[in-house]
């Protein structure tokens, strides 16, 4: 009889901060996860400012991609698989230099790990939702072949974007806040329309209250008043490996939760 695989366990989780984290019991929700691959968004943070501990834990490899302003986005990977190919850069300088995207490639599983821009923009103006379309826009036309192809592949990460009402606690009062603009949803959309699969919601269709952000405003995460903006969408090649998906609120350290999903070992195969 052959042996029975292990799960692949993905984590995805933007820390407001790796350094911030790093004191709030990063390194022991790391190893307490058992996740085989790890992303991170919002790390703010060069490698180079990082403790070794946190920049290379015993038994992890490692990789960080940071916005060459300083304090400001990046990405960051954690993984117990080696990866075989690892892309960085969407081909628009203006993009790639805020350090939003690692697209690792496991075996046969491509996972990308990227923290959408937000549209606020100064002032809650919305003034930066045309860049914000136009880096899902690219990031879509740069993952379009490997999904058609019948690739195995994870979008996870910070979207920025609600999809649906059942996504934040106050979908009216949120109609006109980037997050939940009509434009914003709409381009979300077209991803599920071309075959793209929100694994929470595939798993858990009616399930009101689960989110993943909460504003710092004092008492709102205790009375749960939220927004689900952190999603794991998978590839209809990469879909049937998929055993589950979840959110998980209990862990504090920032103000999103990591999310995440399992899937058959054989998705590397």
């Amino acid at each position: 009889m052959a042996a029975k695989r292990k799960l692949v366990r993905v984590r995805s989780w933007n820390v407001n901060g790796m350094r911030a984290v790093a004191q709030k019991g990063f390194l022991d929700w790391l190893a307490g996860s058992k996740a085989t691959i790890v992303g991170l968004q919002e790390t703010r943070a060069l490698p180079e400012q990082l403790e070794p501990t946190l920049r290379e834990p015993p038994r992890w490899r490692t990789h960080f991609s940071a916005a060459e302003r300083k304090g400001y986005s990046g990405v960051g990977l954690y993984a117990r698989e080696a990866w075989s190919e690892l892309v960085t850069t969407l081909g628009d300088e203006t993009m790639d230099a805020e350090g939003r995207l690692q697209l690792a490639r496991f075996g046969r599983l491509w996972v990308a790990n990227v923290y959408f821009p937000n549209g606020s923009g100064k002032d809650r103006s919305n003034d930066r939702v045309p860049f914000k379309l136009d880096f899902y826009r690219r990031l879509f036309d740069a993952l379009e072949p490997l999904r058609r192809g019948g690739g195995r592949v994870l979008v996870m990460g910070d979207f920025n974007t609600a999809p649906a009402p059942i996504d934040l606690a106050r979908p009216k009062a949120n109609e006109k806040t980037s997050g939940f603009l009509p434009e914003e949803r709409e381009e979300l959309a077209r991803w599920t329309a071309a075959g793209w699969v929100d694994t929470y919601r595939h798993f858990h269709p009616a399930r009101e209250g689960a989110y993943t952000w909460w504003s710092q405003r004092f008492g709102v995460r205790e009375k749960n008043i939220g927004w689900r903006i952190d999603l794991v969408l998978a590839s209809e090649g990469a879909m049937p490996f998929v055993r589950g998906a979840s959110i998980h609120p209990d862990v504090t350290g920032s103000d999103h939760c990591p999310i995440g999903v399992d899937l058959d070992g054989a998705a590397l195969d």
